[in-house]
């Protein structure tokens, strides 16, 4: 049995992983190659219409997460049988989710301030028409909002808009109500065991697909990016954040080696698909249901993964964190507005709460970062700064959410094991 997951594990590495990478350097050869023959105007063109291809595979994907967290969660829950296991390791994944978020959000704080890449930037042709689209979103960042992101009025109008942590608590409450009729309620748990099997099935017939989709991404941002221009003009920008993404890095694999010892290597070559999707796609959610199935295979115990990675998805997002103080205070930077230690520390603690009420929320990084920019007297449409490199940036950053996400589940899944 062991034989055969690792002949599966080497036919994902050798196979899907190498489609997608060659897929990424053929869109954006493609993408580069048209934004310097065609005009700018059928480059648009061009870049909206290979765009659907990606979109048709996240939404493939999409269609999956909703009954995929639904069933395992159920079916976790039901298996952890009561109310103590449940408080007991949603503590434990909270502490962690916390504690990993503080952290990015001080990397961020301090690359920024010690390289200082707005300081002296002069940016023209800034887009200030995109820009309005996203500050308009920043009026829905509120505690009202936050309590309407967590507590469900309908499981169906939940699973329908995909907000997956008001599915995690309708999943928690149903799951916790199944163990309570013990043996009463076995043949419905079974069925939805069966069914979550069904579903990440599906996951196999939906990845062939991501390919495709990272080409139509990639290809898409090159036609209508002039790659050179961006170097040049965002150079510090971008040199910057990358340092602090490498750092962020860094840490986190050393903290899995520390946790995770020798085991932190096999989970780091099961989890390269994953990463190359979400870094292809600028999506983490894309690879939701791949990382369930790589992280059962990793040896995390699937009540663990379907109550852990949909908590991670909501509150755990190291390298969205990361950017967002990053971002932020690159604005001031760029603006001369001064901002002195104790008022970047309060910036930072708002930061930790609001990004905790937008999962689902489209550019949710640069909906926070402008909300937070609004609060501290920061020009808003400052965001129109980092338009044009931000969907580089969102490459690194939802790789890094997704190695966070798998670290944590991970590490609180050996130390269940070692409890038991």
């Amino acid at each position: 049995m062991q034989e055969v997951t690792e002949t599966k594990k080497k036919s994902f590495l050798s196979g899907l992983t190498a489609q997608i990478i060659i897929a990424m350097v053929l869109g954006a050869v493609l993408g580069i190659i048209l934004h310097n023959t065609i005009s700018p105007e059928a480059a648009q063109s061009f870049s909206t219409k290979i765009k659907m291809l990606a979109t048709v595979f996240i939404r493939l994907v999409q269609m999956i997460i909703s009954p995929l967290v639904f069933t395992t969660l159920v079916v976790g829950i039901a298996k952890l049988g009561d109310i103590k296991t449940v408080g007991r390791i949603g503590g434990k994944a909270i502490g962690w989710f916390f504690t990993a978020s503080f952290i990015s959000l001080l990397i961020g704080l301090f690359y920024v301030n010690v390289l200082q890449p707005g300081v002296g930037l002069k940016l023209e042709h800034v887009d200030m028409a995109t820009a309005s689209e996203v500050t308009g979103k920043t009026q829905n960042l509120s505690f009202e909002n936050f309590v309407e992101h967590i507590v469900p009025k309908s499981i169906i109008e939940a699973m329908a808009t995909n907000e997956i942590l008001q599915i995690v608590v309708f999943s928690i409450f149903f799951g916790l109500a199944a163990a309570s009729l013990g043996s009463a309620v076995k043949p419905i748990v079974g069925a939805f065991d069966k069914l979550s099997h069904i579903v990440l099935k599906m996951v196999n017939y939906v990845m062939n697909f991501a390919p495709i989709g990272v080409f139509g991404a990639i290809a898409g941002v090159f036609a209508v990016r002039d790659a050179k221009e961006l170097v040049i003009t965002y150079f510090k920008f971008f040199g910057s954040f990358l340092i602090g993404i490498g750092t962020l890095w860094i840490i986190l694999i050393l903290v899995g080696y520390i946790f995770l010892r020798g085991r932190m290597t096999d989970l780091l070559k099961r989890i390269i698909g994953p990463l190359a999707i979400a870094f292809g796609t600028t999506s983490s959610e894309a690879v939701f249901p791949k990382l369930t199935e790589e992280l059962e295979g990793f040896g995390v115990k699937d009540k663990i993964v379907s109550f852990m990675l949909p908590l991670g998805y909501s509150f755990n997002l190291d390298g969205s964190m990361m950017y967002m103080t990053f971002a932020s205070i690159f604005i001031a930077q760029f603006y001369n507005v001064h901002l002195d230690l104790g008022t970047q520390m309060a910036m930072l603690l708002v930061l930790m709460l609001t990004s905790k009420g937008i999962a689902g929320v489209p550019r949710a990084s640069l909906v926070v970062v402008a909300a937070t920019c609004g609060m501290f007297d920061i020009p808003i449409e400052g965001i129109a700064l980092i338009l044009p490199i931000d969907h580089f940036c969102d490459m690194f950053r939802s790789a890094t959410n997704v190695l966070g996400n798998a670290l944590a589940t991970s590490v609180v899944g050996q130390w269940e094991e070692n409890k038991e």
